[in-house]
This record gives C-alpha cells, sequence and structure tokens, in this order.
C-alpha cells in the first residue's frame, strides 16, 4: 500500500495531468507494481525478460484512457523501467505517464522511463508525461525519460511533456519515425529550471512517409543559476512539413543554448525553424502594475502564461 508520502505525490503528478482515469492504471513505487486495472480494451502486461510493463490497445477503442504514474520516495533509489505501447488500428485514446521524486535524504535519486510506441493505421494518441520533484534532502532528484515513437499510415501523435520546478539533472530524449503516408507528430514541450538545475533536451523526428508533417513547440524559463540545452533535429526524406519553434525566458545568471537543426533529403520536403531566447519586457512588467499587481505578481502572470 502506498504511504501518505507517496499518495502526495501521487497526487501532484495527477494534478499536473489534469485526465481522469477512464481506462487502464499501472502505478509503479521505488520500482515495485503497486496497483493495476486492465479495462475492456486495454491490457497491461509485466514484462519477462527485463523490468517494464506492455501496454496493449485493442484496434478502434474509444473514449479510454492509460494511467502509468511512477513515484519514488526512497532517497538514493535507482530506477529504469521500459514501458512498450502497442496502439491498434483507428484507436483514439489517452496515455498519462509521469513521475514524482520526493527525496529527503543524502544520495541521488534516479528515475529512467524509456517508452516506446508502436502506433497504428489511422490511430490517435495523447501522450501527456508530467515529471515533479520535491523535498528538503540534499540528494539530487534526478529525470532521464526517453520516448521512441514509430507511426504508420495516417496515425497521429500529440506528445506533451511538462517539467516545472523540483528537478535537480534531467536528460530528455525523443525520437519519432513517421514511415507512413499522412502521418503526424505534435510535439509540445514546457520547462522551467531554477536555482543550479540542469536540462537537456534532445530531439529526432524523421519524416520518412509521403505528407508526413511534424510541429515541434518548445518553451521555457530559466532562473537563477540554472541551464538549459535544446537540441531539437527534424529530417525530411520526402514529400513532407516540418516546423520547429524554441522559445525561452532567460532570467538571473542563468543559461540556455537552442540549438535546432533542420535536414532535407527530398526535393519536395519543407521545413523551418526559428529560436528565441530572451528577459522579460519591462514594458510587460509596467503595464501589469498599472492594473494593481505588483513586479513580482506581474513577472509570475506573464511566465504563467508563457507556459501554459
Amino acid at each position: 500500500m502506498l504511504n501518505d508520502v507517496q499518495k502526495h505525490i501521487l497526487q501532484m503528478v495527477a494534478d499536473m495531468a489534469k485526465v481522469p482515469a477512464q481506462g487502464a492504471v499501472n502505478i509503479r513505487a521505488n520500482g515495485k507494481k503497486e496497483f493495476r486495472q486492465n479495462s475492456e480494451h486495454i491490457t497491461i502486461e509485466s514484462k519477462t525478460d527485463r523490468d517494464g510493463i506492455d501496454i496493449r490497445i485493442a484496434p478502434y477503442t474509444k473514449a479510454e484512457s492509460v494511467h502509468i504514474p511512477v513515484v519514488l520516495t526512497e532517497s538514493g533509489f535507482q530506477d529504469k523501467v521500459y514501458n512498450d505501447f502497442f496502439v491498434g488500428e483507428g484507436a483514439d485514446v489517452t496515455i498519462v505517464a509521469g513521475c514524482g521524486i520526493h527525496n529527503g535524504g543524502e544520495c541521488d535519486s534516479r528515475h529512467e522511463g524509456i517508452h516506446t510506441f508502436y502506433v497504428g493505421k489511422n490511430a490517435k494518441v495523447r501522450y501527456i508525461e508530467k515529471h515533479y520533484g520535491e523535498g528538503e534532502g540534499r540528494g539530487k532528484r534526478i529525470l532521464d525519460p526517453q520516448t521512441v515513437l514509430y507511426l504508420e499510415e495516417g496515425a497521429s501523435v500529440t506528445l506533451e511533456t511538462s517539467q516545472i520546478r523540483g528537478v535537480d539533472d534531467t536528460k530528455r530524449y525523443t525520437k519519432a519515425v513517421l514511415s507512413g503516408k499522412d502521418s503526424e507528430i505534435v510535439i509540445q514541450e514546457k520547462l522551467l529550471t531554477h536555482n543550479d538545475q540542469n536540462a537537456v533536451s534532445e530531439m529526432d523526428v524523421i519524416l520518412n512517409g509521403e505528407n508526413a508533417r511534424t510541429q515541434v513547440i518548445s518553451r521555457s524559463v530559466a532562473q537563477d543559476g540554472s541551464t538549459q540545452v535544446f537540441y531539437p533535429r527534424v529530417q525530411g526524406n520526402n514529400l513532407c512539413f516540418g516546423h520547429v519553434q524554441c522559445d525561452s525566458i532567460i532570467m538571473g545568471s542563468a543559461k540556455v543554448r537552442s540549438i535546432p537543426e533542420i535536414s532535407c533529403n527530398h526535393v519536395d520536403a519543407t521545413l523551418i525553424h526559428e529560436a528565441a531566447i530572451g528577459k522579460i519586457a519591462g514594458e510587460q512588467i509596467l503595464k501589469l502594475q498599472t492594473l494593481g499587481l505588483t513586479p513580482e505578481e506581474a513577472e509570475q502572470r506573464i511566465l504563467d502564461g508563457f507556459l501554459r
């Protein structure tokens, strides 16, 4: 059974996702299965060759969701899990993953979640991944997620990732291979770092299918002495379209590097990238102050709107 701290962390991750559980559920706490529930059309099974689960979503499944949260509350715990998703043809589902770490000790705690998606013909997936950290211990809270996706003809994926405070170090890698005709992926990333936190986000989107499309949107805020690096890469190998947009707000003595890369290997590939890094404009603060906000409240309102 989950203890009070684990329940609190689990609730924080759930609140960030804001998607009610209406299907299959798997809760993992400190490397062990705490709860599992299958639905009529979605099954979750433990792997036999390594730590992790297989999630199988039947063709044409509608109005169901999958929730697979992870909770770490033991200081010094090192967790690595492999989760594979098999999404049947024509399905339309929401998948919610995320990790919450509470570290009150002296040793570093780490979770590595390697998620691989096989998205069938004309299937539609909304994948939400939220990360949260807390605890007064000197041990770090480390999250290193990997997400790999393979899209068949007409498949569509919206990938929403958020990490807002509490995580000391993170290295995220995302790879999407769009082999099917008319396949599409939208990647929306939101990140806030503060103190001396470090975050690296690396992406590869490979557009192989005819009329494959992608939109990558990254928004981040770097505060205090934190550092961020973004390295999204999009490769067009057919008639396709891709747009990469990286926007960052920098504050204090923080450092941000944004390195968008596009590669066209086909005459009908259309790829666009843009990146912007800057501080909050003084006139934005002033305008909100005229509405009765303090400078601190105005700054927070701007940050909240930027990361919404």
